[in-house]
């Protein structure tokens, strides 16, 4: 078990929210006047996504689906676990997946092959939190993203080590 007092602060509250809100000013400009769904990667992403979503203007709705790659533990097993994907009619409809964090692509490589395969999208993007590069072994990049990270494990803002610590409202890292 991991002790808040062993985390070292990577983003704080105002960073986050600063960043959070120039997302919104750059998909308000890019879906003006347009409907969006979002598509919510749970858990890890609700609370960038409620965030998000208090700054977007345009006609939206939030869907949520569960995914799982990680077990228990530091890393990534690779294999991404369906654990509720039920959607709605996404067909000709602008779709932006939020996720908290790309890191190896399995699971974002998996979601936007499930919805282009089951839906023809009006578009399809894939926004996420925090971009982790440097652990990436699909070929997939998120359209948007608020911040790159390098190889830490990072718990806090939606991200959790075995459930916990998604409440914290900075990302931290040992």
């Amino acid at each position: 078990m991991i002790n808040e007092s062993d985390l070292k602060v990577l983003f704080g509250v105002k960073e986050i929210e600063s960043a959070v809100e120039e997302l919104g000013k750059k998909l308000n400009k890019e879906y003006s006047n347009q409907e969006l769904y979002l598509i919510c990667v749970l858990k890890g992403s609700v609370m960038f996504m409620v965030d998000l979503s208090k700054h977007l203007k345009m006609p939206l709705r939030m869907e949520f689906i569960r995914l799982s790659s990680y077990g228990s533990g530091f890393s990534s097993t690779g294999k991404v676990n369906a654990v509720d994907i039920s959607l709605p009619d996404l067909n000709d409809k602008n779709v932006l997946i939020i996720e908290d964090i790309i890191d190896t692509g399995h699971t974002a490589k998996f979601l936007m092959d499930f919805i282009k395969h089951n839906f023809k999208t009006k578009s399809l993007k894939f926004c996420s939190l925090l971009d982790k590069k440097i652990k990436r072994e699909v070929d997939i990049d998120p359209d948007y993203y608020a911040f790159e990270v390098d190889d830490k494990f990072l718990v806090g803002y939606g991200l959790d080590y075995d459930g916990y610590y998604r409440n914290l409202p900075y990302i931290g890292y040992v």
